[in-house]
């Protein structure tokens, strides 16, 4: 399965970066 995060990552936070890490452990590919 694939996920997909859009938004406006400027800049990009920690925030960011631990929601795209948690759907890295759920889903095959995620497409930022």
């Amino acid at each position: 399965m694939i996920a997909i995060y859009p938004g406006s990552f400027d800049p990009i936070t920690l925030g960011h970066l631990d929601i795209i890490q948690r759907g890295d452990r759920l889903f095959e590919k995620v497409i930022v």
